[in-house]
């Protein structure tokens, strides 16, 4: 008993399930694509809008990681509209696809950062796990209920064989290794019996399978009304949260901020599938994506202080206040110009998403503690750049030894660098 009737059939387990999904897997559009038409193959191939299929391949991207493995196990395992099969497939010699095989080679390796970032703890632990079973389930459920629709037909001859003659090509009989039972028979030069036959009509050409309703309002249409409502909807969120984050006012913050935005984003753009338009929210929603998971990590509204820079040089140890802070911005402090050498100076300077740089005498002792969270820390000879970044605590007498002035320095960037140079 087959496991299918036919192309519409009942799919009865999971073993069919899957192997009729590999048999009538989606292909990659040439038209309709944005980067490699993983997305637009899959919509079309199931009958669903193909942007709910990239708004969840960012959503798995900034929250678990796997979104690009995804999408590259795609790109290698979907062969083209036009393609005999698919560039991994084309690799192992089982056919031909327009996919180089040195981009095919690109691909297999690009994989393995891919994974690894879903896998290697970047995110939260199984985060990875959880997005690639949530894609495999999404993936069965869907050929169980829509994959009788759209199957795609089998493409062969598209990358044909050239080494046999072309037709009417005369066939050398005077070598002794000729076989005129063995030769090929597009190489037999016979007699054109076109013109003794009338040549059959030409088909007419196919019909254009009817688009579905999403469609034709997109193409009839400029910017939908779903995109304008969803920006602006997105623009009031962010204009009310972002002073409020700033200001501290009932805990709100920044990361919460990028949040709503993001949620009024992904609203727009799932409403955009269902009655025509959003599409080009996912551009105003990959950033904000990337914003909130930055200040997530970093919460900048942790540091005060307001914007702008601070540039100070103070003359005397009394003017070097206690604490220098920015919330946005740039501190920059000159010490080299205090007047009494041997009063010792004790300051913190602070910034969410900024620079600090500290400028010290040439003979000073100097004590510190840097930290760029996210950014890089070169603070006299010791150093540290990356993100997440642990706090770089040392002690630096100077080229003549212990004994000169002494300076203790606290410095803290969210997003940014951190220096401490001495003067020349």
């Amino acid at each position: 008993m087959n496991s299918t009737s036919g192309a519409t059939g009942h799919l009865d387990g999971f073993e069919a399930t899957v192997k009729d999904f590999w048999a009538s897997r989606p292909r990659r559009p040439a038209q309709g694509r944005k980067v490699a038409g993983v997305a637009a193959g899959a919509g079309l191939r199931y009958g669903i809008d193909p942007v709910v299929i990239r708004v969840a391949l960012v959503a798995l991207t900034f929250f678990g990681g796997v979104g690009p493995a995804v999408y590259l196990l795609g790109w290698l395992f979907f062969a083209g509209t036009d393609d005999e099969v698919s560039p991994f497939e084309a690799l192992l010699g089982r056919g031909g696809s327009e996919t180089s095989k040195g981009l095919t080679l690109l691909l297999c390796a690009a994989c393995f950062p891919a994974f690894g970032l879903a896998f290697g703890g970047t995110w939260l632990d199984g985060g990875g796990i959880i997005g690639l079973a949530l894609v495999v389930t999404a993936l069965y459920l869907l050929h169980r209920g829509r994959g009788h629709l759209n199957r795609p037909a089998a493409r062969t001859g598209t990358f044909a064989d050239h080494t046999a003659p072309a037709q009417g090509t005369r066939v050398d009989t005077a070598t002794a290794d000729w076989d005129a039972l063995g030769a090929n028979p597009l190489g037999w030069d016979l007699a054109d019996l076109s013109a003794l036959t009338p040549a059959p009509a030409p088909a007419p050409p196919p019909e254009e399978p009817e688009r579905p309703a999403w469609e034709h309002s997109r193409r009839h249409h400029g910017v939908s009304k779903v995109t304008l409502v969803t920006l602006a909807l997105a623009v009031i969120a962010g204009a009310i949260g972002t002073p409020l984050a700033l200001t501290q006012a009932g805990g709100w913050s920044l990361a919460l901020t990028a949040g709503v935005v993001l949620a009024i984003l992904g609203a727009g753009m799932v409403t955009g599938a269902f009655v025509g338009g959003g599409r080009g929210l996912i551009w105003w929603a990959m950033p904000t994506a990337a914003a909130g998971v930055l200040l997530a990590m970093v919460p900048i509204q942790d540091y005060t202080g307001g914007t702008g820079e601070i540039a100070a040089a103070p003359g005397t140890a009394e003017a070097v206040k206690e604490h220098y802070e920015r919330t946005i911005g740039q501190i920059h402090l000159d010490l080299t110009n205090i007047a009494d050498p041997e009063a010792d100076i004790a300051t913190t300077a602070r910034v969410g998403a900024g620079d600090i740089e500290v400028l010290v005498p040439a003979t000073a002792d100097v004590t510190f503690d840097c930290t760029a969270r996210t950014g890089t820390a070169d603070c006299l000879t010791s150093g540290r750049t990356g993100i997440g970044n642990e706090s770089i605590t040392d002690q630096d007498a100077g080229p003549d030894g212990p004994g000169g002035q002494q300076i203790d320095l606290v410095l803290d960037a969210g997003v940014g660098n951190v220096e401490v140079h001495r003067e020349e």
